[in-house]
């Protein structure tokens, strides 16, 4: 019987070996699924910031879009205006240069003590037209 005893006790450490080995599997077993708890979590955690991000970037571009129209309306008033301003500088050049208007220029610097040369550089005349307007009125 002894060889009886030996293949049972065989078999009993075959038996202890498996059982050991199924208990190292299922701690294995609940590692990995705790693990894959952890993963999931956190998958979710990262779509939802992806989705807030993917939110932000809408929401950004929505308004930048917004910015952009702004921007052109802008611009358009700008060029508007500047075309405005423009035919106004001519306009006031126009008159600037108006006879009358160079007199009155002439006759108020003579009467502030300006030189018949500064007031010819500062009008654009000759020194001759300068003297003329002020002769023509009687200064």
């Amino acid at each position: 019987m002894t060889i009886n005893y030996f293949i049972l006790a065989a078999l009993c450490l075959v038996e202890m070996f498996l059982l050991i080995m199924v208990l190292i599997f299922f701690v294995r077993l609940r590692r990995s699924q705790s693990l894959l708890n952890k993963l999931q979590s956190r998958q979710e955690d990262f779509l939802n910031r992806l989705d807030f991000n993917a939110a932000l970037e809408q929401q950004m571009l929505a308004t930048f879009e917004q910015r952009q129209k702004e921007l052109s309306a802008l611009d358009q008033a700008l060029c508007e205006r500047s075309r405005e301003l423009e035919e106004l500088i001519v306009k006031a050049d126009k008159i600037i240069r108006s006879p009358q208007s160079m007199k009155n220029i002439v006759l108020s610097g003579y009467r502030q003590g300006r030189s018949v040369s500064d007031l010819a550089k500062a009008t654009g005349m000759s020194v001759d037209e300068v003297e003329l307007i002020l002769k023509s009125a009687r200064v």
